[in-house]
């Protein structure tokens, strides 16, 4: 049996998302871009603390920030719809 990790879980959803969000600006991909600004100042921080540098950082950076993207437009959807609701 193949061994999956939370974060290899996390990683096909994180993938699934920024195909479906792929045609425009979107929070999930903003998301993304900042999910690997913090992971590479996080790496770069352990390197310089002698750890050595760590992909994988990079990744799980970019995975929570691809979903807290996600989190952040299902907020402006649903916003959206409530403002519409309450017009009517």
């Amino acid at each position: 049996m193949t061994n999956f990790h939370i974060w290899t879980i996390l990683g096909i959803i994180t993938i699934v998302l920024l195909i479906i969000f792929w045609r425009k600006r979107n929070a999930v991909w903003g998301g993304l871009t900042i999910g690997i600004i913090i992971g590479f100042i996080f790496t770069v921080f352990y390197l310089f603390q002698g750890s050595g540098f760590d992909w994988f950082v990079i990744g799980k950076g970019a995975i929570l920030g691809t979903i807290l993207g996600f989190m952040a437009e299902l907020l402006w959807k649903a916003s959206d719809f409530i403002k519409k609701k309450k017009c009517r």
